[in-house]
């Protein structure tokens, strides 16, 4: 991330750091062929013979004044020798917060800024050099780059009240993250470690309810992402990968691939209701993924894969919430697709899924689900006829599943609820609901009465079905029927609410949102005001 600093050849200090620069780019290269040494011992020897010469060199540079024409190198030399301190130690130490802190106070002896300011610690020093390098900007490659350390050591050591800090010093405003996630981005396209920082600003923006940052520095790390890294690395820097060669994707220093991170931020996106953005990022995604060889539909190995037909089904869901829903089914059409070679396996499939073998029990949610999903599209195509086949069609495979029995063990174990009970149900009242719904447009209440009826034998705690089921009656003036489900429904409201807490995928969430009633207080009222007036005789 640092970059070569102009030498001025009329300064008396141009020879030495000359000499200082050679012995620097000599010990990098030292450093990066023990890295590629399979000798344990002889690698081990030369990278901690490298680390003592960058210490020998930072105690040469630092025994002389603050000079502002040395400083990028001494920087340089700081980064270095922090980061190949930590891949020895394999991790961050005191130490090493104190030559950081030591670097920014020589930034400081140049302006004459040393004093009161010392007295905030790290976070004062960073506030305090970051306003002097707007008149040194030759220093900033060098402190973007050491800000990827100080962040790294603060998420390494759990200081992530002094990172927000840090952002917020590089940010100058509290509620102006740009250039806060621009020191970040310039960092990480530099090559150096501060994708894990960038993604961890994410998550406190989140935390803190600021969703604009939030989904700005996910921008900002897809962008960095997608930039193809530098063939022309600098010699006379230590590329900070050293620090954690392999991070364990579980880790909150593992920044993820570009498709993860486009994940995030599209599924955030259509969380947040910013539906416009989260359809064009679940496209770009798609062309992300499908671009080359097919990729396998297969359940993910952990809860930090990519599960393939989800993200179609979610980015169907996307373009359906942006009214895009031809576009929505071709993105179905496709799915279908590829998975069209496992519909005649279906019974097969979740016959051994009971007896524990292990073939896949998740491709009958993803296809009925794709169904569901076309039948929404053409509902807002105003096609009810082929939305109430395609809701049919969704049924037709959801009551060919039996939810699994308790004690089936791990073959049904999926953390992101792909085949639990739950889900199962949801989508089986989802399309009751939905098919119910579209015979309501059509005229034909007796219809939609019975799948409201079935929503709600299937799926108990879902609320909404109950609401649907309320209204109808009152259409049909079965007021007898629909006095004794009011008082229920003023009886549970509370704890339907208090149920409602089920943990299911993105697109059933967002299809489920589609068929709510509106406020169920208000329609409670206007029922109460119906039934209590007196029958026409």
């Amino acid at each position: 991330m640092s970059h070569q600093t102009p030498l001025g050849s009329s300064m008396p200090q141009a020879n030495c750091l000359d000499l200082w620069r050679e012995k620097n780019d000599q010990l990098v290269r030292q450093a990066k062929v023990a890295q590629d040494l399979d000798l344990s011992l002889r690698r081990q020897q030369l990278a901690q013979d490298a680390l003592e010469g960058l210490r020998g060199l930072l105690h040469s540079l630092q025994g002389l004044s603050a000079a502002v024409l040395v400083l990028p190198l001494e920087l340089t030399v700081i980064c270095n020798f922090t980061t190949l301190k930590a891949s020895l130690a394999q991790g961050f130490t005191e130490d090493q917060a104190q030559d950081i802190q030591r670097g920014l106070e020589r930034v400081l002896e140049t302006q004459k800024q040393l004093g009161p300011r010392l007295e905030r610690g790290l976070t004062g020093l960073w506030n305090s050099v970051l306003h002097a390098s707007t008149v040194l900007p030759q220093l900033l490659p060098a402190l973007h780059h050491l800000a990827g350390l100080q962040a790294a050591l603060w998420l390494s050591t759990d200081h992530l009240g002094d990172l927000t800090l840090l952002l917020q010093t590089l940010n100058g405003s509290q509620g102006n993250p740009q250039r806060a996630l621009l020191y970040l981005v310039a960092a990480l396209k530099g090559g150096s470690i501060c994708g894990p920082p960038l993604l961890e600003a994410s998550r406190l923006y989140r935390q803190l309810g600021n969703t604009a940052a939030e989904l700005e520095s996910l921008e900002l790390l897809v962008e960095a992402l997608s930039i193809p890294p530098s063939s022309e690395v600098p010699h006379f820097l230590i590329e900070v990968e050293l620090l954690l060669p392999q991070p364990d994707p579980a880790s909150p220093l593992h920044c993820g691939t570009l498709s993860q991170v486009r994940h995030l931020l599209a599924s955030r996106c259509l969380q947040m209701g910013r539906t416009e953005h989260a359809a064009e990022h679940y496209l770009d995604l798609l062309a992300l993924l499908l671009d080359g060889s097919e990729p396998k539909f297969s359940p993910p190995p952990c809860s930090s894969g990519l599960c393939m037909p989800e993200i179609f089904l979610e980015a169907a869901a996307a373009l359906i919430q942006t009214g895009r829903a031809q576009d929505a089914l071709t993105v179905c059409e496709e799915l279908l697709r590829r998975t069209s070679s496992l519909l005649p396996k279906m019974p097969q499939l979740w016959k051994n899924a009971r007896k524990g073998t292990k073939e896949s029990p998740h491709y009958p949610p993803w296809v009925s689900a794709t169904y569901l999903l076309q039948g929404q599209a053409w509902v807002q195509l105003g096609v009810p006829k082929q939305a109430i086949s395609e809701f049919s069609r969704c049924l037709e495979l959801l009551f060919r599943v039996t939810p699994k029995d308790k004690e089936q063990g791990p073959a049904f174990n999926c953390e992101q609820g792909c085949t639990s009970d739950e889900t199962l149900q949801q989508l089986r009242a989802a399309a009751l609901i939905s098919r119910g719904l579209a015979w309501v447009a059509s005229g034909q209440d007796t219809k939609a009465l019975q799948d409201f009826l079935l929503s709600v034998q299937v799926c108990p705690g879902n609320g909404d079905a109950s609401f649907h089921l309320l209204q109808t009656l009152r259409r049909l003036d079965r007021r007898d029927e629909a006095t004794a489900l009011w008082r229920r429904l003023e009886a549970q409201t509370e704890l339907l609410q208090e149920n409602a807490t089920w943990s299911l995928p993105l697109y059933l969430e967002t299809c489920l949102s589609w068929i709510r009633p509106p406020d169920r207080e208000t329609l409670l009222k206007e029922y109460r005001t119906f039934l209590l007036e007196p029958c026409d005789l």
